[in-house]
């Protein structure tokens, strides 16, 4: 699969979620962090944009940690979007 394809299903589920706020964030997230993420960090944010928005929410508002490490550099970075 190209890479562009890919992308563009990434963008996909991130920006048709159940709930407007994990729309707003990971579309956000997207755009302006995702290209800066090592190979590492970007498998962690596709792992974490598969997850359901119940599931990934309780991470990024802190409810819940990680046990990943990568993925919990991830959601650090997460919590730091300012959405416009």
């Amino acid at each position: 699969m190209e890479d562009r394809e890919k992308l563009n299903r990434l963008r996909w589920r991130c920006t048709r979620r159940a709930m407007l706020e994990m729309d707003l964030l990971l579309g956000e997230f997207l755009e302006t962090i995702y290209p800066t993420l090592d190979p590492a960090q970007a498998n962690a944010f596709v792992a974490l944009a598969d997850r359901e928005d119940l599931e990934l929410w309780p991470l990024i508002n802190g409810s819940q940690q990680c046990t990943d490490p990568i993925e919990a550099e991830v959601v650090a970075l997460l919590r730091n979007v300012r959405v416009k």
